[in-house]
């Protein structure tokens, strides 16, 4: 067997960590930035909210449960989160070269070979993120030993990355008397999953598709990576929806575009909500539920309407985790009800949004 080839994390402001390449043999580049979870790097790296990223895994051990097969029914994948690799590359801490698990197929190695993605270890993570939590969010690039690494790094932030994620045509999913409109902006396949067990019919459509011409019962807004001020076809089309009161659920970016169609103002939090542990609270409520969580943006408490107001609130920071109409039938969540993997506390939402149909 051949030694790693070396291979160095370049950061924005001007740091440097030296490492170890895996996977596939090339530089990268992206917004660096960490997710606390102890397990799911299957689903981590297939989530599409992490387009344009390079992600870095905090709990030291990865790899060595293997990757699971790639089988999908009925379009939707068993196992994973999307149809393929989203980030741009994987910061690690400790590759176990072994790996074992009733599942497994392949090794996380083989895995990022087979997709086309870099990955390093023997990297420092825990320094890494202390860097992340104090700097923030940081642009960077992983650069493989003999590599020329005199390169830019565009700020993914600037692009529309619910573009490079979103379904290109209308799919249908699932039957029943009850008709859902899902928004894709980067839709996690347990989320399908959820909606279509609930027994609906379910119409996913691209981010900047004008559904208002479709007979539906009511509408899903779902997650996605990037900017929300993006996206304002999506906006414009939710805030035509509004005016027929049909119900509406947001999930994620899905709470971000919810609220914006609702005149509320998002902006970019300092280094994002990334883990399987986040608490929130209910408004108006002592309930705390925890959470899982995959965005770089919040919506700001203070803009929203007279109409509108919080449901859930993060009890690290205080930022908005989801909103409410007063008297209409809209609600979202800024948090991962689906939560692939866990936790699953607050799957009820799902329940609560098919009552409303």
């Amino acid at each position: 067997m051949q030694p790693n080839k070396k291979a160095t994390l370049f950061l924005e402001n001007g740091l440097e960590f030296q490492g170890f390449l895996f996977g596939y043999e090339q530089p990268a580049h992206g917004e660096v930035v960490f997710s606390t979870a102890m397990v799911g790097y299957p689903e981590s790296l297939t989530d599409p909210s992490y387009s344009g990223q390079i992600l870095c895994v905090t709990y030291p051990l990865v790899g060595n449960y293997g990757v699971p097969t790639e089988h999908f029914s009925n379009g939707i994948s068993s196992y994973f989160e999307s149809e393929k690799i989203h980030v741009r590359a994987l910061i690690i801490s400790d590759y176990s070269f072994n790996y074992s698990h009733w599942n497994a197929v392949r090794s996380l190695d083989t895995w990022l070979k087979e997709q086309k993605i870099p990955g390093i270890f023997g990297i420092d993570t825990r320094e890494l993120t202390k860097i992340l939590r104090e700097k923030g969010a940081m642009l960077g690039k992983i650069v493989p030993e003999g590599c020329n690494g005199d390169f830019s790094v565009p700020d993914p932030n600037l692009e529309n990355q619910v573009d490079v994620v979103s379904c290109k045509e209308v799919i249908k999913y699932g039957s029943g008397e009850k008709k859902v409109v899902l928004v894709d902006c980067g839709v996690k396949h347990n989320i399908l999953r959820c909606l279509i067990k609930r027994g609906v019919e379910l119409i996913r459509v691209p981010w900047n598709y004008d559904f208002n011409n479709l007979e539906y019962d009511g509408l899903f807004i779902s997650n996605g990576p990037g900017n929300p001020e993006l996206c304002g076809e999506a906006v414009e089309n939710i805030r035509k929806a509004m005016n027929n009161d049909k119900p509406i659920f947001g999930i994620c970016m899905g709470n971000q575009l919810l609220s914006r169609a609702g005149g509320a103002k998002t902006f970019k939090l300092k280094y994002g909500h990334r883990s399987h542990n986040q608490p929130v609270r209910m408004v108006g409520s002592d309930k705390c539920f925890i959470t899982s969580q995959n965005h770089g943006f919040a919506v700001d408490n203070n803009t929203l309407g007279a109409d509108w107001e919080p449901l859930f609130i993060n009890m690290n920071d205080g930022t908005n985790e989801g909103i409410r109409h007063k008297t209409k039938p809209f609600f979202s969540a800024q948090f991962h009800p689906e939560a692939s993997s866990g936790p699953t506390d607050t799957e009820f939402l799902f329940d609560e949004f098919i009552k409303l149909l």
